[in-house]
């Protein structure tokens, strides 16, 4: 297969990335504890059908770090060329001494860790989970940096004089990343979150580069407030990536709907079930994998330039790669709107 080798400007940081970025939460043991040889081919392949620089989204969260570290032994072990890669690091959470049998952080989410980890948000804070980050990719530098789930950080706050103390604990992060732009020492600042609201409110208080919406902008969501806050990011410039755009699997097969178990008895559940069917099934008509009409889908708003996808199994990073390239018939769209499975408002597609 011949690397993918289109590219986009994000935004106005001078960086270009390809349509595909690849998640490495797997690398990190998110729900089963993956064989070396497993990580090294996925990671093999990531540059085997993605021309350089090829781009990692990764965090200190993910495996309390173990993904980092298997990240920067990947790149030595394959010889890829620091200027070959292109690594986002989301901060807020840095790695501690395992205590006990299990991980405390995460409980039941990641397998079989020698380390915890605990959030870790503030200017300092930040300053010193950038810093762990560094160490553990053995010394490769992340172009791109955040704050990692701002939007959860928030939402444990126990009154409203919490949650003021917590926006200014991010609000303080970012000045630290900012600083490192400043110094030439990352390339870009920017904030991912599952709550597009709280990406909105953190625009308005930090100098943001770029943006990852998580279970936002789908096939099945795609509200137009939303759509309305990503038209003036274009303006201003801010590039934005799209991520789980399968809401964590559920349009695609899965049982999780945006990470939780889903239950098609339950009747404030069963709708999510009704509309999965519909959708799939207009998606058979038309000769079109789900998951290809999902990534299409989440790429068509204007100032989208890339969407993150996540795979445990090397062999279906070739099928991530042609999603973001496939060619999907108008028909679909406006056959969707027809049957009331998207906004017949959305005024991309169809």
């Amino acid at each position: 297969m011949v690397a993918l080798n289109t590219r986009h400007p994000l935004g106005t940081t001078g960086l270009t990335l390809p349509p595909i970025v690849f998640g490495t939460s797997c690398l990190g043991n998110l729900y089963q504890a993956l064989p070396w040889e497993t990580k090294l081919a996925t990671v093999r392949e990531f540059f085997r059908h993605v021309a350089p620089p090829v781009v990692l989204d990764s965090a200190g969260k993910y495996g309390a770090g173990l993904a980092l570290e298997v990240i920067g032994r990947c790149l030595r072990e394959l010889q890829i060329p620091a200027a070959q890669v292109l690594i986002s690091n989301k901060l807020a959470w840095k790695r501690v001494p395992l205590r006990g049998a299990q991980p405390t952080f995460e409980p039941g989410v990641w397998a079989d860790l020698d380390h915890d980890a605990v959030q870790n948000i503030g200017y300092e804070g930040i300053l010193e989970c950038w810093q762990q980050g560094l160490e553990l990719l053995g010394g490769v530098r992340p172009a791109l940096v955040s704050v990692h789930d701002p939007d959860e950080y928030l939402a444990a706050a126990t009154a409203p004089r919490d949650r003021e103390r917590r926006l200014q604990d991010i609000v303080d992060a970012y000045r630290a990343l900012n600083e490192l732009k400043a110094r030439g020492e990352v390339q870009a600042v920017g904030v991912g979150a599952k709550k597009w609201t709280v990406i909105r409110e953190l625009a308005e208080r930090a100098d943001l580069d770029w943006v990852m919406f998580a279970c936002s902008l789908t096939v099945m969501t795609h509200p137009p407030e939303l759509l309305a806050f990503m038209e003036r990011l274009q303006r201003r410039g801010v590039g934005m990536i799209n991520s789980a755009v399968f809401h964590a699997g559920f349009l695609t097969g899965g049982a999780f709907f945006d990470y939780r178990r889903v239950d098609p008895a339950t009747a404030a559940e069963a709708p999510l079930f009704a509309w999965r069917d519909g959708f799939a099934a207009l998606c058979a008509r038309f000769g079109v994998a789900p998951a290809a009409a999902c990534v299409r889908f989440g790429m068509a708003v204007p100032g989208v330039v890339a969407t993150a996808l996540n795979t445990s199994k090397p062999e279906r990073v070739a099928d991530n790669v042609a999603a973001v390239a496939a060619e999907i018939p108008a028909g679909l769209w406006t056959a969707l709107k027809d049957a009331g499975l998207v906004d017949r408002e959305f005024p991309y597609l169809g």
